[in-house]
């Protein structure tokens, strides 16, 4: 650890100071909060991947008319719980022209980002019926989801679906379904953190199942359209965002604005709840609820209570990005392609100096490029590999924190690693090569 890149005994110090007992076990923050630390001491830059935050600038169509707005007074108003009239009717328009879905206005949510949505679903869901108690997260996926059920002190069970991709993912969740414990399931599509991407096949999958058993689907499209190997794009025309949506009526959309639109910031994002699911009547919601209705008891006596509404500006900036977007003004997903540039590049510098992807297939096709990929090294665990990364100026998280099976992977953001890097990340990963191998 002599000739590292970065001044070993710099870090060692800054480790011991953070109290961390492992930098390979730690959280995102953690990591985040250790790097900073170093960077300062050292002066060194890192090659910074622990982050999933945007790394273009936010969309300046959301920037205008915030400001617009709180020119015109906007931040001396309550927003309406239910949301800004004009955003819930263009996210209704968005969902059905990007992914030819309907669904109603009134069933479209702003929320304090995603985050806040799926806490909200999380803790009203597991209200539905007493004899569904938990939730199934289809792994890997965000670490904070179950963060959340830790909090609430809720039930979950998750699985890896790497090795039951295709028709194995229907014995799989049948297995979990049929014992009737399940209120939800959540998965994200792209996938945080592998980037896998689900088929309609075995989204249709997904749905049969989750009719058949009576359980809510929490798609997660953190990552709206950043599937680069086809164009969703285009408003009305095909192809569309693949969803859950157009093969169930049993589902609740999440949509953040951090990643598509570079809004994160602001925290907003917007929830979209099928007509069924708004409307449905669950006698056992009266247990915590004044009603039995869902969409009720989720708005009114959920989010209400958590929030009591989403930035009333913000909620001005995203109608604005929506319509522009729906309007065809606005190509969001051009915006980001190039994380999926970045992506391209940086595995084949991990390849080329001895590093494996990890999620390397969806079934059987080539993972796309994307906001995030996968890697391994030989001979090493994912906690080593971290623990050793960082003395070479690199930082991400383990897989371990995800719920993947993958023991030896390690997940990369390729957000905030600018092109001007790449020759750095080259040469520190070259070293780390030469020093392990």
């Amino acid at each position: 650890m002599n000739n590292t890149p970065i001044d070993a005994t710099i870090i060692k110090e800054k480790i011991k100071e953070s109290g961390l007992k492992s930098v390979g076990s730690a959280s995102i923050r953690e990591i985040k909060r250790l790097v900073d630390e170093i960077e300062n001491a050292t002066g060194e830059k890192f090659i910074r991947m622990e982050m999933g935050v945007p790394g273009i600038p936010p969309a300046q169509i959301g920037v205008e008319a915030q400001i617009k707005a709180l020119k015109n007074g906007i931040a001396g108003k309550y927003p309406d719980i239910q949301g800004l009239p004009e955003l819930k009717n263009e996210f209704a328009r968005f969902v059905k022209l990007f992914m030819d879905v309907d669904v109603q206005p009134k069933a479209c949510i702003p929320t304090v980002g995603s985050m806040q949505g799926s806490f909200a679903a999380f803790l009203c869901m597991s209200r539905t019926n007493k004899n569904q108690d938990s939730t199934l997260f289809i792994d890997p996926g965000f670490p904070v989801h179950k963060m959340q059920h830790r909090a609430l002190n809720l039930r979950y069970e998750s699985f890896d679906v790497y090795n039951y991709r295709g028709e194995k993912l229907r014995e799989k969740l049948e297995s979990y379904f049929s014992t009737r414990r399940f209120h939800s399931v959540l998965y994200s599509n792209p996938n945080n953190p592998s980037w896998i991407c689900f088929t309609d096949e075995e989204l249709k999958i997904i749905a049969e199942l989750s009719n058949k058993y009576n359980v809510a689907i929490l798609e997660d499209l953190a990552y709206f359209g950043m599937d680069f190997r086809k164009d969703y794009s285009h408003p009305g025309e095909p192809p569309y965002q693949p969803t859950v949506a157009r093969y169930s009526d049993n589902y609740i959309l999440f949509v953040s604005s951090s990643k598509i639109f570079s809004y994160a910031g602001e925290r907003i994002g917007m929830m979209a709840i099928s007509d069924k699911l708004f409307n449905i009547e669950l006698p056992d919601l009266l247990r915590f609820y004044k009603t039995d209705r869902l969409g009720y008891s989720l708005v009114f006596e959920t989010i209400y209570p958590l929030s009591s509404g989403t930035s009333h500006s913000a909620q001005y900036a995203l109608a604005a990005i929506l319509k522009a977007a729906n309007n065809g003004e606005f190509n969001f997903v051009d915006y980001v392609k190039d994380y999926g540039v970045k992506a391209h590049e940086m595995k084949e510098i991990f390849t080329d100096n001895g590093f494996s992807i990890v999620y390397d297939t969806d079934i059987d096709q080539p993972i796309a490029d994307g906001f995030y990929f996968t890697f391994s090294y030989p001979g090493m665990e994912a906690e080593q590999l971290l623990n050793e990364l960082v003395y070479y100026g690199i930082s991400a998280i383990s897989l371990l924190i995800t719920g993947s099976d993958r023991t030896e992977g390690i997940r990369a953001c390729t957000s905030l690693v600018s092109h001007e890097q790449f020759p750095d990340l080259r040469k520190r990963l070259k070293q780390f090569n030469k020093d392990h191998s």
